[in-house]
């Protein structure tokens, strides 16, 4: 199903002119958004702690949307997804927390995209990020910074997720990334991690431990093989 927001910037989903399309379609395409943002508004009413610019995309409102009490949840002008059901899921459980900052793409057309925050945790999307088909999991917290790409099939845990045994209890501790980061497909990022700003990050690694900024890593576990330059204008979008 393709995207009926047409509020979003070049590269992402609803880019083209609408001089192009159908009158008829246009008018649909309107209908819809109308509807969306009908359904996103009875859910802001639902949950208090929710709080969803009116310049995001309409298209939130087929989300999976899994909350719990006291959550507090800010999404960002300029927050865009494909208008696809279910395929981003946002899953905040009782005092969690999560912010998705401005001018961020959840891009679902490849895989889903899951956004989990447990009890009291916190997830911090930095502005102008790209979470393409991944999942970050946030039991403490997890940060990511300005212009952060995430790839698809990527994971991100700030805890084990289980006790290891009866004498060993689940343990977790913040995951730190900084900005103008890309890491790549098929990713694990541990609990505890900070990648620095400008790094990039091997398809298929584990990320154990620190990365410096200005790094490219891979392997398991993931060590730094080379330097990297500066990347603040590198763009996601290909041919560009």
């Amino acid at each position: 199903m393709t995207s009926t927001n047409t509020e979003k910037k070049s590269g992402k989903p609803g880019e083209g002119s609408e001089q192009s399309v159908p009158l008829s379609l246009r008018l649909f395409v309107r209908l819809v958004q109308l509807w969306d943002r009908v359904r996103l508004a009875r859910l802001v009413r639902a949950h208090p702690g929710l709080r969803i610019d009116p310049a995001a995309s309409s298209n939130l409102a087929v989300a999976r949307w899994e909350l719990g009490k006291n959550v507090r949840i800010v999404i960002e002008e300029g927050v865009v997804v494909e208008r696809t059901p279910n395929a981003l899921r946002i899953h905040v459980e009782d005092g969690g927390e999560l912010r998705i900052g401005r001018d961020t793409w959840l891009r679902t057309e490849v895989e889903p995209v899951h956004l989990i925050v447990y009890p009291n945790g916190r997830l911090n999307i930095g502005t102008e990020g790209w979470l393409n088909g991944c999942l970050v999991s946030s039991k403490q917290e997890v940060t990511t910074g300005v212009r952060t790409w995430i790839g698809p099939g990527t994971h991100v845990y700030d805890s084990d997720q289980h006790d290891f045994d009866d004498t060993t209890p689940e343990q977790s501790a913040p995951v730190r990334m900084g900005d103008h980061i890309w890491v790549g497909a098929r990713v694990m990022v541990l609990k505890g991690v900070a990648i620095g700003s400008h790094s990039i990050i091997g398809a298929h690694s584990m990320v154990t431990h620190d990365i410096p900024a200005h790094s490219v890593a891979y392997g398991v576990p993931a060590e730094p093989h080379g330097k990297v330059g500066d990347r603040t204008r590198v763009s996601a979008v290909v041919g560009n």
